[in-house]
């Protein structure tokens, strides 16, 4: 088998000559996106804070892209960056989510984030199994949505 080396902007024109579709289409049902309410919030140059948004599930080309990011090749941890930047569809009132915004995140809300994308690309849902410290009592919480006391 021969390998073959192509560039990042070669990606997309790759996938097109195949016959692949570019985006995750919602069919027969399935949930392709979901909302999320971030921890502290992303503030933009204007001091705005945006916590609402919105993830789509990942496909391969979206992990693939990554690993032929030259800003990966030089730091490995700036993959979930370029990884979150390309999913992430929605951020308040922000215009494009790009990796200089994913970049400017508070660590909190990368970790977030993070932990959001595995749950929804793994485990197909945003639900956790949690129990109070204090009486032990075992009961779901919903990762994508309200604010920490709301229901």
């Amino acid at each position: 088998m021969r390998r073959r080396t192509i560039g990042l902007d070669q990606l997309d024109e790759l996938a097109e000559a195949n016959g692949e579709p570019e985006r995750p289409t919602a069919s027969r049902g399935l949930r392709t996106e979901f909302d999320f309410e971030l921890p502290r919030g992303y503030v933009d140059s204007e001091g705005v804070v945006h916590r609402h948004g919105r993830m789509r599930l990942a496909t391969a080309r979206d992990e693939l892209r990554p690993q032929i990011d030259m800003r990966v090749k030089e730091n490995p941890g700036y993959l979930s960056v370029v990884l979150l930047s390309q999913v992430i569809t929605q951020l308040g009132g922000v215009g494009e989510v790009h990796a200089g915004v994913v970049e400017q995140m508070y660590a909190t809300d990368i970790a977030f984030l993070q932990d959001f994308y595995r749950r929804i690309n793994s485990e197909g849902h945003t639900r956790a199994g949690v129990s109070c410290p204090s009486c032990g009592t075992a009961f779901e919480v919903d990762l994508a949505g309200g604010r920490l006391g709301e229901s």
